[in-house]
């Protein structure tokens, strides 16, 4: 389950049961077609990346659609606020995500 301030946390009784316990995922690990929503973007070593993912859009809350990918499966284009974005796979990684609302 997830705590207050957003970590994954195990269940109390050692079970995660439900969708809702999963970890976060990243935007590197969907495939075309998804549609989900940011949670936070985390990069401990660059916080540069991190103020540009930002200012790209991907925000918490944002709705993000996985488009296409590259033939070789980088880079990857995005839907997010209107517009398309491509990202490399090592910077999708940065973006943790969960199931958007419908």
């Amino acid at each position: 389950m997830t705590g207050p301030d957003g970590v994954f946390k195990e269940a109390d009784d050692g079970l995660a049961t439900t969708v809702a316990d999963a970890p976060p995922r990243s935007l590197a690990d969907l495939t075309p077609g998804a549609r989900t929503s940011v949670l936070r973007v985390v990069a401990v070593q660059e916080p540069a990346l991190v103020r540009r993912l930002h200012d790209l859009g991907f925000t918490p809350g944002a709705v993000v659609e996985v488009v296409r990918r590259a033939p070789l499966r980088d880079p990857v284009l995005y839907r997010v606020r209107d517009y398309e974005v491509c990202l490399r796979r090592a910077q999708a990684e940065c973006v943790h995500v969960t199931e958007a609302e419908r």
